[in-house]
């Protein structure tokens, strides 16, 4: 089937790259000419693992094409993707801007009948508005249907999620319509949930919020923990137990960002605001997870009365392993915190660098390896769990002034770093003293 995604970022180019490898003929478009240019010659703009190869060897079979040009991209699409962002507005509600200016794009050229499926994550009723947009501005006599088709990928494992995911939903108020994506999903194996279109925009929003709710629950048990001297990565996996809750997303740290919780939890409130509801239980996840954030800046005060001068390395800037995506990581939070107090900060991440170097202080400095980053540093921190960290010989610690971790990914086991002669100190866990003289002080 012929397929045209407007937008190329996370969603976009994901969708539009596997749908070409399992057979479909794929025109991704872009309003960016450079962009385009790169992506033409097999390079993502996004890092993501598995992404580059895929988009080579679909460009070399011919069926993966990318333009800026609306015309040419829409001119033999049966099927039309809307993939385009919807950043947190002022209010804290989705800004649709794009996704409208995509539908009045669609209703400019459209030369056939088509189906329109949003990709995009938008708020109850945004569908209709699309629908009613692209008839109000429709050039060509063309029937159009509108589908909604969520997505439910993970940044650094999207590839694989496209292949393996839990369930394909798809909103749709024509059957025909819904019989037609569910087809063009079929070689992915993943089984297909019809429904309606407005509960297939609220499945995206309680999917997002419900597992921000996991997370910022684990991290204020956690927190107990630490004040009842219990361990809480044991906590989590006697609770995990239960087959009525489930292990996932119960790992205890500094808490969510990325572009997808943040934005999705504060939408679906103010979608509940929008009719007069108030979502108490989830404005309280997002006050967790924004206290939460900080919470190794307020262990290192516990440590040291003054940081001004004191060398920090900061290990993973960005907001989770396999991505250089930095929207709303802790980093931002951290960095700032810490330049603020007078730190001398060193920074380390195998892949956001760069675009730490455009977000973060200009007084930050970079290391080009985690042994580079916490040699001679008075204090390491760790914000991101990439396994170039976890699995860091642990003797590189003792090159540091003093051998101090601070951890909010709980990377490490609690004995190894005693046996290893490192004061450690992690989340919803006892922290391992080297010196009972210091254990007095801080406490």
């Amino acid at each position: 089937m012929n397929i045209s995604v407007v937008g190329t970022g996370y969603v976009g180019l994901v969708t539009g790259v596997s749908l070409s490898e399992i057979g479909h003929t794929v025109t991704c478009i872009d309003i960016d000419e450079a962009k385009v240019e790169k992506m033409s010659q097999g390079q993502s703009s996004i890092y993501e693992p598995g992404l580059d190869e895929l988009m080579k060897q679909n460009i070399q079979e011919g069926r993966l094409y990318f333009t800026t040009d609306h015309k040419t991209g829409f001119e033999n699409a049966d099927v039309i993707y809307i993939a385009v962002g919807t950043p947190e507005n002022a209010e804290g509600a989705a800004d649709l801007s794009y996704v409208m200016k995509a539908a009045e794009d669609i209703a400019a050229h459209i030369r056939k009948d088509a189906i329109v499926v949003t990709k995009s994550t938008v708020p109850v009723g945004t569908n209709e508005k699309i629908k009613q947009t692209i008839m109000l501005n429709l050039v060509n006599d063309v029937h159009v249907d509108i589908v909604s088709n969520p997505e439910f990928l993970k940044e650094g494992s999207a590839i694989y999620d496209s292949f393996n995911g839990d369930r394909i939903v798809v909103g749709a108020d024509n059957e025909k319509a819904a019989n037609v994506i569910e087809e063009i999903n079929k070689p992915f194996g993943v089984s297909v949930y019809k429904t309606d279109i407005r509960s297939a925009e609220m499945i995206k929003y309680a999917s997002n919020a419900f597992l921000a709710t996991k997370i910022s629950f684990i991290n204020e048990i956690a927190n107990i923990c630490e004040l009842v001297d219990a361990n809480v990565d044991q906590v989590a996996e006697g609770v995990g137990m239960d087959q009525r809750i489930g292990d996932k997303f119960l790992k205890a740290g500094i808490g969510y960002g990325g572009s997808c919780f943040p934005k999705d939890t504060k939408a679906l409130i103010k979608i509940a605001g929008n009719v007069n509801y108030d979502f108490e239980l989830l404005k309280g996840v997002v006050h967790v997870n924004k206290k939460q954030q900080a919470l190794l800046i307020d262990k290192l005060y516990d440590r040291f009365p003054s940081i001004k001068g004191k060398r920090v390395a900061v290990l993973g800037l960005a907001f989770k392993p396999n991505t250089d995506d930095m929207r709303e990581a802790a980093s931002l939070i951290v960095t700032e915190k810490l330049i603020e107090q007078g730190a001398e900060v060193i920074g380390y991440d195998p892949i956001a660098t760069n675009n730490a170097k455009r977000l973060l202080s200009s007084k930050m400095t970079y290391a080009d390896s985690v042994e580079d980053a916490i040699k001679h540093s008075d204090v390491a921190l760790i914000l991101t769990e990439w396994d170039e960290i976890k699995n860091i010989d642990l003797h590189a610690f003792q090159t540091m002034k003093t051998p101090i971790v601070l951890d909010g990914r709980n990377c490490f086991d609690l004995e190894t770093m005693k046996a290893n002669g490192i004061e450690y100190h992690s989340v919803g866990r006892p922290s391992v003293y080297q010196n009972e003289e210091v254990l007095i002080h801080t406490e």
